[in-house]
């Protein structure tokens, strides 16, 4: 358990639901936030939290039925004062005339969230979730969130707003609803500025031009130069000299590249989440057929345009719903599917972030989050709206153990001592395949 934060802490404390791998909380970490408490259902996911978050309470359980009161203990903070909860809540905006459609179970939580806010009492809060809640009969739940907020005492910023991820240096067109929220008294949450125009795109003002697929991946190895890569997602390799400020700041190589987040100790010569995937040579052939920006018409998978952005990457889903893989999209310059790595520079994620050593997990944890770039961006009027000014992190910290990447969901469970969420076993992670990539791993690092 983390050592309790003393009454005052040096950092606002920061709490995040529905956490996923980590993108909220990199972002507001990266902000200036101490993200003291993660809480997550999904025990691999929470593996790889812990893993790149060691000083964070994770809390392996669903919102349901969790206090509170429970979530201050297991972060050890006690009675502080929690400055900003965030997180997304899964919702479904169904229309039911003549009914709330929050309280539809479908939605239950969405409630969740609202009454873990009112319990912790934070001064503001921040809610994420899909542009389609915006959108036609899905627009009655959004309303009524923002009433459940209302009635606990919270003013809710306005206009809310639908933001864009490749506006705040993220090169792909991923949008997302953001509803800032305040207590009653404390200041309200402004909406960040655009930072970026998107790569591609005419500049409609004086703000500079974002990164693009280029900029973000072409300082990277192609993962079909090494074998290795079949059975295991790292290898040692050289880094490239000539990098794009964008590739600088992700492989921490640029000043400032932390922000004001922790610094993790790491080896940026292990190229990591870059296993390779197999395909046919007639795939490859249309693969390079296809021009950057368009569809190929057989496989519909989309063609990262080189000076542009990438498509949304998406997660697909879950075990319990059929494990569904999203398909990731055809890198610009390769016949071939873009790596985990690959995916994780389009959404902002600096190298030393890892994920599960599995294409399907890895790709799943980072198609659920928020893009960092963007969280930081949202973080940083939460930091204004305290009156606060961030401070440079002196601290340096390791990652976790390497095991927390590689446990299949039976292990997984077994190492946080909770029951399946899924109710079955999770045939996904090939556990032959898996143990190989273990032996593999140790030998890269």
């Amino acid at each position: 358990m983390p050592k309790p934060l003393p009454k005052t802490a040096p950092r606002p404390i920061g709490i995040d639901l529905f956490a996923g791998a980590g993108g909220l909380s990199l972002g507001f970490e990266q902000a200036g936030f101490d993200v003291v408490a993660a809480v997550e259902i999904d025990p691999i996911h929470c593996c790889v939290h812990k893993f790149n978050f060691p000083n964070c309470a994770v809390i392996p359980k669903s919102v349901v039925g969790l206090t509170g009161k429970e979530i201050r203990s297991k972060a050890g903070i006690g009675s502080a004062t929690v400055d900003v909860v965030f997180g997304g809540a899964p919702c479904q905006g169904f229309s039911m005339i003549g009914h709330r459609v929050i309280d539809d179970p479908r939605n239950a939580l969405v409630k969740e969230f609202v009454r873990i806010v009112e319990e912790l009492n934070p001064k503001h809060f921040v809610f994420e979730n899909v542009k389609g809640i915006t959108i036609g009969n899905h627009r009655k739940l959004l309303d009524e969130i923002i009433e459940e907020f209302h009635g606990i005492g919270y003013k809710v910023a306005e206009p809310w707003k639908v933001l864009n991820a490749n506006q705040y240096s993220v090169p792909q067109d991923r949008q997302r609803l953001i509803l800032l929220g305040s207590r009653r008294g404390c200041p309200i949450i402004s909406y960040p500025a655009p930072t970026v125009t998107p790569a591609g795109r005419a500049k409609q003002s004086s703000i500079p031009v974002g990164p693009s697929c280029r900029d973000a991946l072409s300082d990277l190895p192609n993962a079909e130069s090494y074998e290795s890569l079949w059975m295991t997602d790292a290898v040692r390799f050289r880094p490239k000299k000539n990098k794009s400020d964008y590739a600088k700041e992700m492989s921490c190589e640029s000043e400032g590249a932390w922000h004001f987040g922790v610094k993790r100790r790491w080896d940026p010569a292990i190229l990591t989440s870059s296993m390779r995937t197999e395909h046919t040579e007639i795939s490859r052939m249309r693969f390079a057929r296809t021009s950057g920006g368009l569809v190929e018409p057989i496989s519909r998978l989309f063609k990262l345009p080189a000076d542009g952005i990438a498509n949304t990457l998406r997660a697909g889903t879950d075990a319990a719903r059929g494990a569904f893989t999203s398909p990731r999209p055809i890198h610009y310059a390769y016949p071939r599917l873009i790596t985990v790595r690959e995916m994780a520079r389009l959404h902002g994620y600096p190298d030393w972030f890892r994920f599960h050593v599995t294409k399907w997990h890895g790709a799943r944890q980072i198609g659920n989050s928020v893009p960092p770039p963007l969280a930081r961006a949202v973080a940083s009027e939460v930091m204004r709206a305290l009156g606060r000014v961030p401070s440079i992190c002196s601290t340096e910290i390791d990652l976790g153990e390497i095991k927390l990447l590689n446990m299949d969901m039976s292990e997984a469970c077994g190492y946080w001592g909770v029951p399946s969420p899924i109710g079955r076993r999770d045939r996904k992670s090939g556990n032959k395949k898996r143990k190989q990539m273990s032996t593999l791993l140790a030998s890269a690092g």
